[in-house]
Order: structure tokens, then C-alpha cells, then sequence
């Protein structure tokens, strides 16, 4: 009975996968097509980084395409309905290996999976209509730090470099594993890296792979400013924009609050001898980093900070009782402010003040605090 029941669930949850990508994502998933594009053309060796792309343009690493011409072996359609599942299948995955992150589980499982969920639903839908690759780059980094555990600094390394493959915001993990002073991790990661860098080559030719850096260069810094003051921009450069305006009052004030995000990275890694599971607070809080140090921040992005909300829930009763209430506004304000809820008025209104950003800078205060008390 317990088999039937099983099979029956999983049936009606591939029926319902299948309605829904049929009728609601099917037709969209822009992201997936720029990476779709970007194969066809690598796989043709043909310029990646074309300023007729205007909005779509590709923003990856060269390396990136090349690791997706399989995707371009297939209609876009077939191309969509595949990532469509490995993307529900990566979100599930991303959840898990939070849940496995944490070094003592202080509440049950299911508490935990719900109201991670409930805070971080509808970052993981956006990331699911858009087509994005966010998801895997959480999972790259989760089985690393899963590696690091367990003594496996080569593999981590390696999947780090993949990470950075994937998007080149985890460019953010060479520092700490040098500070971890572990020659094995940082070394395969830097050969790994170097490796992407020059994987190009073998289609394009070493000219040929120089020229395509370049123009992925140049594509991300002439892309960057215009994006600033988007509703969905939830960066820290983003947030002064949109409050101060683009201009050099606003760039002071990220070069400061990046600085000070700095060094709450710093001080939680100088602490990290206090605890006897590190890595875990540490990876999750360069995570939840990434979307506000990186000037194209966009809100989706913010379900990398998945093992970090897993940490806070888990621990939320070793915060001091100001900071527990107001990492626990932070999250429902996270989850419940949607979109087809609060209409288009009160949603731009809402984005424009950058509170989501406000409220992720509450859980990075949470996690700071959990390692000051030796908690995590």
C-alpha cells in the first residue's frame, strides 16, 4: 500500500510538473535561450557577444558555452522542457544539501524544508521561469563544501572551478580557500579555473579564445551601469542608486557598505577555531554574498542564500531576542511579498526601496552573530 501510494504521489506531481510547464513555461525561459544561443554559436565557432542581443546578450565565461553545446544539439523547445526539470530537480537538491550542511540539527527536518520554502518559494520560481542557472551553481558549491568535510580538498577545489564556470560570481570562493591555508583545494580550484580559461581554445584558437575574453569583458562592464537603478537589482551598488541616484555619493557609499560586508566575512572567518564544523556558516554566508556584491545582483539570485535562511531557522533560538524578532520580520517580509500579491504598484514601490536587500543584510547579521556566540 505504502509503494502505491508512492508511485501515485510521484505520478501526480510529474502530472502536475508537466501542466505547469506546459502552460505557464513553456513560452518563456529568456535565460535558457541566451545560454541555447551561445552553444549553437560555440559549437560554430562563432562570436559569443553580440551587441544586437541588447538585453539577452550572453554574459558567461566563453568556457561557459562550450560546456553547453549539448544544449545546443537540440531544439530550444526539447532544450526548455529538459532544464525545466533539472532545474525543479536542482532546487530540491539545493533545499537537501542545505539541510545536510548544518552541523547539528536543533528542529525538525520538515520545520526546516517548510519554512525555507515558505521564505524562498518565489526566488526559486523565478529562477525556474527565467530558465537561469543559479540553482546550479548553489548545488556546485553545497556538494564542495559537502567535499570539504569530509576531507576531499582536490574535489572541492575542482567543483569550486566549475562554480566559477557556471557564473563567475563564485570567483568569491578563491579568497576564503586561500585563508583556509589548504594547498590541495586552492590549487585544484586555480588549475581549474585556468583550465575554463583556456578550454575555449580548442575551438576557437588561442586568438581566437583571447578575443572572445575581451568581448566578454566588455559586455559585462558596458551592461553594468543601466542596470543599477532596475526594480530588480537588489545589489548594495543597486540600492544607493535607486535611493541617491547613480553618481559618486552613491559609489562611496557601496565602496564602504562592501567594505564593512568585508569584514563581517573576516570576522566570522577569525572566529571559525570556536566551533568545530566551519566551512558551513562560512560557504552560505559568501553565498548569500554574491548577489549584493555583484553589481547585477538580481532578486532571483538571492536563492543561493538558501543554507544561510536553513542556518538561521535552525539556530534562530541562539540569537539574542531583538535580533531573532527582526530576522524573523526579514523572512516573512522575504516570502510573503509577492508580486501577483501585492500588484504592480506596490511591488515597484517595494522593490524601489531595496527592502529585500535591507532584510537579507538582517540574516547576514544572524549568521554573524551565531559564530560571535560559538553557536555555528
Amino acid at each position: 500500500m505504502r509503494r502505491a501510494l508512492v508511485i501515485l504521489l510521484a505520478a501526480a506531481v510529474l502530472l502536475l510538473l508537466a501542466v505547469l510547464f506546459e502552460e505557464k513555461i513553456s513560452r518563456k525561459m529568456p535565460d535558457l535561450a541566451v545560454y541555447w544561443t551561445a552553444a549553437v554559436r560555440a559549437r560554430a565557432a562563432e562570436p559569443l557577444y553580440r551587441i544586437e542581443d541588447q538585453h539577452y546578450q550572453h554574459k558567461y565565461l566563453p568556457a561557459f558555452a562550450i560546456f553547453a553545446i549539448p544544449l545546443g544539439l537540440v531544439p530550444l523547445a526539447a532544450a526548455k522542457a529538459t532544464w525545466f526539470v533539472v532545474t525543479v530537480a536542482l532546487i530540491a537538491a539545493l533545499v537537501t544539501l542545505s539541510l545536510g550542511l548544518l552541523p547539528d540539527r536543533r528542529k525538525p527536518a520538515w520545520v526546516l524544508v517548510t519554512l525555507t520554502l515558505l521564505a524562498m518559494a518565489k526566488f526559486y520560481g523565478h529562477e525556474i521561469v527565467l530558465g537561469q542557472v543559479n540553482a546550479l551553481l548553489g548545488v556546485l558549491v553545497l556538494f564542495a563544501l559537502a567535499a570539504l568535510r569530509r576531507g576531499r580538498e582536490t574535489r572541492a577545489g575542482l567543483l569550486i572551478a566549475l562554480a566559477i564556470v557556471v557564473k563567475p560570481y563564485a570567483v568569491i570562493f578563491l579568497p576564503w580557500l586561500a585563508a583556509r591555508r589548504r594547498l590541495q583545494s586552492l590549487t585544484a580550484a586555480a588549475l581549474g579555473f585556468v583550465g575554463a580559461l583556456a578550454l575555449p581554445a580548442v575551438v576557437y584558437g588561442v586568438r581566437g579564445n583571447i578575443d572572445e575574453h575581451r568581448a566578454w569583458w566588455r559586455t559585462v562592464t558596458h551592461s553594468t551601469p543601466p542596470n543599477l537603478r532596475n526594480l530588480d537589482n537588489v545589489s548594495v551598488a543597486g540600492m544607493y542608486a535607486k535611493w541617491l541616484g547613480v553618481g559618486t555619493g552613491a559609489t562611496a557609499l557601496t565602496v564602504v557598505t562592501l567594505a564593512l560586508l568585508g569584514a563581517v566575512a573576516v570576522s566570522i572567518f577569525m572566529r571559525r577555531r570556536a566551533v568545530t564544523a566551519p566551512d558551513g556558516l562560512e560557504g552560505s554566508l559568501l553565498l548569500t554574498l554574491i548577489p549584493l556584491c555583484s553589481p547585477q545582483g538580481w532578486d532571483y539570485v538571492f536563492l543561493l542564500s538558501t543554507p544561510a535562511i536553513m542556518y538561521v531557522l535552525n539556530y534562530e533560538d541562539r540569537l539574542p531576542p531583538l535580533l531573532r524578532a527582526a530576522v524573523g520580520l526579514a523572512l516573512v517580509t522575504i516570502g510573503l511579498t509577492l508580486y501577483d500579491v501585492m500588484g504592480r504598484s506596490a511591488y515597484a514601490s517595494f522593490m524601489s526601496l531595496s527592502i529585500i536587500t535591507v532584510c537579507f543584510f538582517i540574516v547576514i547579521a544572524s549568521l554573524w552573530s551565531l559564530r560571535a556566540r560559538s553557536a555555528a
